[in-house]
């Protein structure tokens, strides 16, 4: 490898995890703002909790942890120069995405066919803090899904490159960030999982 090429490696790297930390800074705002009406309203949060399905958010958590497993066993088998393996592993990280989006769609059908979503009649004549609970869940799951949903295209790009050649296994820092994101994705979940689905 050449310096100017390590150079370019070191670039997208840095920038990537600059990406991240933005990233961070989004959800970490979010979090934060849980964290505070939560203080305000324990026993509202705690009731409303009980109304969310606790085994979709578990299996949506399997999902993601063996989608983050796929994705780094897709950035190894690259590294090793076995793509077909990489762009299988690749396919199963955005099948698992997909099933992450579906769980979320009948999970959010339910909510929204009982009346319980912002700004519903229902939020609005029960007690406030309720209603702060499922505005941020709405908010915080909405975007994370929308993550999800940009991780899955982008890693679907990344999976045609290497079928085309153009990330191999001695340029596949695309690879590697896609990767990254991917993971960020997952590890957000972990957060969003005990502090609206197990909440006490």
């Amino acid at each position: 490898m050449t310096l100017h090429a390590h150079k370019d490696n070191f670039g997208a790297r840095l920038g990537m995890w600059l990406f991240l930390f933005t990233e961070l800074l989004l959800f970490g705002g979010l979090f934060l703002l849980y964290a505070v009406y939560f203080k305000r309203y324990p026993r509202e949060f705690a009731v409303a909790g009980t109304q969310l399905n606790w085994v979709m958010g578990a299996s949506n958590t399997v999902i993601l942890l063996t989608s983050s497993l796929c994705a780094a066993m897709a950035v190894t088998a690259v590294q090793r120069g076995e793509m077909r393996r990489a762009v299988g592993l690749i396919g199963g990280t955005i099948l698992c995405a997909t099933g992450f989006m579906v769980i979320k769609y009948f999970e959010w059908s339910e909510k929204i066919g009982h009346g319980i979503y912002p700004g519903s009649t229902r939020l609005r004549g029960g007690p406030p803090g309720e209603s702060v609970f499922f505005s941020l869940y709405f908010m915080t799951t909405g975007i994370h899904g929308l993550h999800v949903m940009i991780g899955g295209v982008l890693l679907a790009v990344i999976g045609f490159k290497i079928k085309a050649g153009t990330v191999t296994s001695e340029n596949h820092n695309l690879l590697e960030n896609g990767a990254l994101y991917w993971h960020l994705v997952d590890m957000i979940w972990i957060f969003i999982l005990p502090l609206y689905y197990l909440i006490l």
